[in-house]
């Protein structure tokens, strides 16, 4: 029985979630001995490239039509696929919309789902999938023994290997049934990588005292190529939009490199972090909680700190 990934295509363009679930799935299909099948619905640029990360065929359903997100007959075409092309395991992303198909698939499919997995599961002795609980403090390791299987994976906990073997692609339609919901509006953030996809982080709290001084966090975001971030308080005050709040009441993220400045680090904000590879710290107060959970910590007035950092990375980059 083959494994299905279910790629997202948000304005046609596979993200980097997109390359991760499809190696995930390529990886786990050699080690079943089955072969890899890639979804994509709706509109999408260049699907075959997912084949340089592993994936055998691909399934592009109604390609030539803009498909509005709809979990309720997302999940009616995921299954479908997988019941005609004969996959028992389907990977997703852990992202917003993966969360809201998890679910509803595992019903489906009468299927045990594990949401937010960060590796690839232990196939000795059964299946068995792994994910961070208790706010990262812990893993937990779930056995899965239906023959139907659904995961999420986390984003950034595998790193895909690219190669040049670009896959078959196959072109089918499917109706959709009509959606019972009725889109009213929609805002999306343009020009930036979404946090929960961002590698490179630059985040502020309190200790910035005012939106008028972001501009120095800013500023070291566009040197090291990073997206802006923000506690908690600092969403609720209005001095940053919503969606850059982190922590486990925002978004939680796993980048290669999180800079948190002037930021405390509450438990709550630190659940959303903690999954960061590495950690770097700004903050004048060295009795500041966040020091203990740091790779790398700087004590110091960030006001001096951050504009000097800019410049050494300005100049490393210029050299």
């Amino acid at each position: 029985m083959a494994v299905l990934v279910y790629v997202e295509s948000p304005n046609g363009i596979v993200k980097k979630t997109g390359k991760e679930v499809s190696y995930y799935g390529s990886q786990l299909a050699s080690a079943l001995g089955t072969e890899c099948i890639a979804l994509f619905i709706g509109l999408a640029e260049n699907p075959a490239s997912v084949g340089n990360f592993g994936v055998n065929k691909v399934i592009h359903v109604n390609s030539n039509n803009d498909i509005d997100f709809d979990s309720q007959n997302y999940t009616y075409i995921i299954s479908k696929v997988a019941t005609d092309y004969g996959a028992n395991t389907i990977i997703l992303s852990n992202t917003s919309s993966g969360k809201s198909l998890t679910g509803r698939l595992g019903i489906k499919m009468n299927a045990g789902n594990v949401s937010g997995a960060n590796s690839l599961p232990e196939l000795s002795g059964g299946f068995v999938v792994s994910k961070s609980v208790f706010s990262g403090k812990a893993i937990a390791r779930y056995s899965i023994t239906t023959e139907n299987k659904v995961i999420s994976v986390m984003g950034n906990s595998i790193q895909p290997v690219e190669n040049e073997n670009p896959a078959v692609v196959e072109n089918i339609e499917i109706k959709v049934p009509v959606s019972k919901l009725k889109i009213i509006e929609r805002k999306t953030s343009k020009g930036i990588v979404p946090l929960p996809e961002a590698e490179l982080v630059v985040s502020a709290g309190r200790g910035m005292k005012g939106p008028e001084n972001w501009g120095i966090i800013e500023d070291l975001a566009a040197a090291l190529g990073a997206t802006t971030a923000c506690s908690r308080p600092v969403a609720d005050s209005g001095w940053r939009p919503h969606h850059e709040h982190v922590g486990q009441t925002g978004v939680a993220i796993r980048p290669n490199l999180y800079i948190a400045i002037g930021i405390s680090g509450a438990i709550q904000h630190l659940a959303g972090v903690n999954n960061s590879k590495v950690i770097v710290v700004i903050n004048k107060d060295p009795e500041a909680p966040f020091f203990k959970a740091a790779d790398y910590g700087v004590v110091g007035d960030l006001f001096d700190v951050v504009p000097k950092l800019t410049e050494a990375i300005k100049k490393f980059k210029h050299s």
